[in-house]
């Protein structure tokens, strides 16, 4: 196998633990949405560290962990207001990248669709080092922090109550998001990052319960989504990022078709034997 290949692989890979261990968080607090919106914020680190001849990586890191926090407090308005921040904060976000890009050298058009869509086949040994750091680092703050992530994203109120840091603890969770928002970046895009952040958590929703069964079962997916998704790109000639995204959506589809056939299946077969009018009744012997 190519080395190209295998580094597309590996980064593949790590964004398809990474995005649905600290998507399930997201899900459960109703923020699916949550990781477009810091695509958008993402896109404007990418032009800064184009236009500085900066790795955009970095810059997008910085740039969305900042916007993750400057959202986490807006959130805690709970006001109409605060809505029309954050659109105005992810319509900022794509059009100050856009305007960043461009204000760069002649290749702006060539490196926007790159991180708009993914490029996992250009990821180089340094993207890939890069990728695997900050994705050890999610995944440490996704597993160590569980109980106390759940307790915050469950009920917010009653975490207040109990003790524990809360504001602490959305901060850590909005930035973590940004970070693997970046992670995902070289992977499936930033306009695409969102759906594998939520649609492997969908998917083990539907045959899983428990909190941390489902995290496990929504990783498996994502790591199987990417996986199949690069050797599927690479034998059709698609873009591997839609592949894979593709790929997870219709892996939801079949598991929601099947879990809800097995659940009508289930039913029938507990349903009692209906009894027609006028039959006698069953003989009952007795021991």
């Amino acid at each position: 196998m190519s080395d190209f290949l295998v580094r597309a692989l590996i980064g593949a890979l790590i964004t398809g633990a990474t995005a649905p261990a600290i998507g399930i968080y997201l899900v459960q607090r109703r923020l699916s949405l949550i990781g477009d919106g810091l695509g958008h914020v993402a896109l404007t680190g990418v032009g800064l560290g184009l236009l500085l001849q900066r790795s955009p990586v970095l810059m997008a890191v910085v740039v969305a962990a900042l916007g993750a926090v400057v959202i986490e407090l807006v959130r805690e308005r709970g006001k109409t207001s605060g809505d029309v921040a954050l659109a105005m904060l992810f319509y900022g976000g794509i059009s100050g990248g856009v305007v960043l890009v461009n204000l760069s050298d002649g290749q702006s058009s060539r490196s926007l669709v790159s991180y708009l869509f993914g490029s996992l086949l250009t990821t180089s040994s340094q993207d890939l080092v890069l990728m695997g750091i900050l994705g050890a680092a999610v995944l440490a703050v996704a597993t160590l922090g569980r109980p106390w992530l759940f307790a915050v994203c469950h009920d917010e109120e009653y975490a207040r109550v109990s003790g524990l840091p809360v504001r602490a603890l959305n901060l850590t969770l909005a930035i973590t998001t940004a970070v693997t928002v970046t992670v995902a970046m070289r992977a499936v895009g930033l306009l695409l990052v969102s759906a594998l952040m939520v649609v492997p958590v969908a998917t083990a929703q539907q045959v899983t319960r428990g909190f941390a069964t489902t995290m496990l079962a929504a990783v498996g997916l994502g790591l199987l989504a990417a996986g199949t998704g690069v050797w599927v790109s690479v034998e059709a000639d698609t873009g591997p990022g839609a592949t894979v995204v593709l790929l997870a959506i219709g892996g939801f589809f079949v598991v929601t078709v099947g879990a809800a056939a097995t659940r009508a299946l289930r039913r029938r077969r507990a349903a009692p034997a209906r009894v027609e009018p006028g039959a006698p009744e069953p003989e009952v012997v007795l021991d």
